[in-house]
């Protein structure tokens, strides 16, 4: 009788020590498996609200990948790619602060492509009754204050300054110009009755209830605007990476760039 108890005992231990090593084995399984793999993305502030909707159709099909965007000016997000911020893939609303990471190596090789193309518009509140109708009218004594994007690192701003240049105008209007960091910066500028103009996106100027457009860029006073994407050299999730870049390339995700008044450009 006490040998088959010595037994029973024996044998319940063996079962408890495997059931105690199996148990860890079994949660750290399900934690790798439950792990989602978390992609940041920095955008052009113009991309703000497409990204919303490009998130939630991307999370959908990807159930694995979290997307964390980062809006801002694009000088600004180079700026943090080149100061080492963590950053998986970069959505430029120009080309220059693009190529500038490329030259100095901080862009995965063969990752950048040109995915967009937008217009520059002037706008006024919607309940200003200006009868302003061109930008070369902005360097009129009536116009007090416009709001532009930093005309060095802000591409609105860029944009803005290449076509006041264009016109002639440039000091007349940086005189009376008020700077913002990024473009919605300047919509939002516009929309509150802060500045009596601005200069944004056609997308932006249509996201917006509470702004008009004046007018279009003249032809030829700026340079086209593209916007490129690319993977970030330093990301530690480059397949992850590559993956969300092909599918802003999709059909989906053409059409809601297009809805948004986008132009999409093949890879």
């Amino acid at each position: 009788m006490k040998k088959e108890r010595l037994m029973l005992k024996v044998i319940f231990r063996k079962i408890l020590v495997a059931f105690c090593t199996a148990v860890p084995i079994f949660c750290i399984s399900c934690k790798k498996e439950n792990t989602k793999t978390e992609l940041v993305v920095l955008a052009a502030a113009s991309l703000t609200d497409v990204c919303a909707e490009i998130k939630t159709a991307y999370e959908e099909k990807n159930p694995s990948v979290t997307l964390l965007f980062s809006f801002g000016g694009s000088g600004a997000l180079k700026a943090q790619i080149e100061a080492g911020v963590p950053a998986d893939v970069f959505l430029s609303a120009a080309t220059q602060q693009m190529e500038s990471l490329q030259k100095q190596g901080l862009m995965t090789e063969g990752s950048v492509k040109n995915l967009l193309q937008n217009q520059v518009v002037l706008i006024a509140p919607k309940k200003n009754d200006t009868k302003l109708s061109s930008f070369l009218e902005v360097s009129s004594p009536e116009v007090k204050l416009v709001a532009l994007g930093e005309s060095e690192s802000v591409p609105a701003g860029l944009y803005a300054k290449s076509i006041f240049q264009f016109l002639g105008i440039w000091d007349e209007v940086k005189a009376k110009a008020n700077f913002a960091g990024d473009v919605r910066t300047v919509l939002s500028w516009v929309e509150s009755g802060a500045c009596e103009y601005g200069v944004v996106y056609a997308t932006d100027a249509a996201s917006s209830s509470s702004v008009r457009v004046i007018a279009n860029a003249p032809k030829k006073s700026c340079p086209p605007v593209i916007y490129p994407v690319g993977i970030v050299r330093a990301s530690e999730k480059q397949m992850e990476a590559a993956s969300f870049v092909d599918f802003l390339f999709s059909d989906e995700v053409k059409s809601i760039f297009e809805k948004a008044g986008f132009v999409t450009l093949s890879e």
